[in-house]
């Protein structure tokens, strides 16, 4: 088993990306501008630590000793600061974070992207074609989509500095879903599980994908086993086997983004919008948590007899 620096291992994801890792027997260490009371952060070993801070940051990661690293830490939602505020952020966070790491002779780096690189919610956004997938050109129309776009870049420029010395990876987790969201608590844009289901508007933004994060953790681990197997410095989508919404897509998507009728007739039944083929084709990896069976184990009375509240 590995010793794993998280950065950002005190955020929403980071929590169940600690605990997860840990489970198997991991040995983690948190990197994050505070120590945390979290209860999944609770027998693991935490710094608080300014990443923003180069020097800092990379004798703090050849303190630790870790033989992997998987880079969140970021300001992790578009338009919650600045635009020049996040793009400086997080472009810094990554020059910091992933550059320290081959400085202090960490061998396996991984950072987490965004579907939002690919630019949907732009005015006139049209995709050449669905289910997205990680040969989707880039479009980036703001700060926070840009700013993962160069995190992707900085792996690239690194991975051309050191060869196949270290091993790099990108991910693009979809809409992330911790545990407790299932059972009620507000998701990152403040609604509900449930709300974002009987409101399509609310996860149209998002063309209703999403993610547990809990199936994030299993996707690290299993990519962390993988990197020295897989061509250096690739990226996935890291997304459900189906789509958050009880309408399938293809009526669904030309609802809110005019144009892409004929595009999304192939996301019939459940189909995503973002497909996770690669991540199963490479590394074998399939998510193990859907809405429909979490929101039912949940529910103290079946489907059936809760009309009211479908599944």
């Amino acid at each position: 088993m590995s010793r794993i620096v998280v950065t950002g291992g005190a955020g929403r994801l980071g929590r169940s990306l600690v605990a997860g890792l840990a489970s198997v027997g991991h040995e983690l260490v948190s990197f994050d501008r505070v120590v945390s009371d979290a209860p999944e952060l609770a027998d693991v070993e935490q710094r608080a630590i300014d990443l923003t801070d180069a020097d800092a940051t990379v004798a703090a990661l050849r303190d630790a000793r870790a033989d992997s690293l998987i880079h969140l830490a970021a300001i992790a939602v578009p338009f919650s600061a600045p635009e020049d505020v996040i793009l400086r952020v997080n472009t810094g966070l990554a020059i910091s974070v992933l550059g320290g790491a081959v400085s202090a002779g960490i061998p396996k780096i991984v950072a987490a992207s965004s579907p939002t690189v690919l630019g949907y919610r732009a005015t006139g956004w049209l995709p050449e074609r669905l289910p997205l997938d990680e040969n989707s050109p880039p479009m980036p129309w703001n700060a926070y989509a840009l700013s993962k776009l160069l995190i992707e870049q900085t792996i690239t420029m690194l991975r051309r500095q050191t060869g196949d010395d270290v091993r790099f990876a990108a991910f693009r987790p979809c809409y992330v879903i911790a545990p407790e969201e299932w059972a009620g608590a507000p998701t990152q844009q403040g609604h509900t599980v449930r709300q974002r289901l009987d409101d399509p508007a609310l996860s149209a933004p998002a063309i209703f994908n999403y993610v547990d994060a809990r199936d994030v953790a299993t996707f690290a681990d299993t990519l962390l086993s993988a990197l020295a197997d897989i061509p250096n410095g690739e990226t996935f989508f890291v997304g459900a086997d189906d789509a958050l919404a009880r309408e399938p897509l293809t009526t669904l998507i030309p609802r809110f983004y005019p144009g892409t009728e004929a595009l999304a007739s192939e996301l019939t039944g459940t189909t995503p919008a973002f497909s996770n083929a690669k991540a199963k084709r490479l590394l074998g990896w399939r998510p193990g948590h859907h809405w429909r069976a979490e929101l039912s184990l949940i529910n103290t009375d079946t489907p059936s007899t809760r009309k009211d509240v479908p599944v």
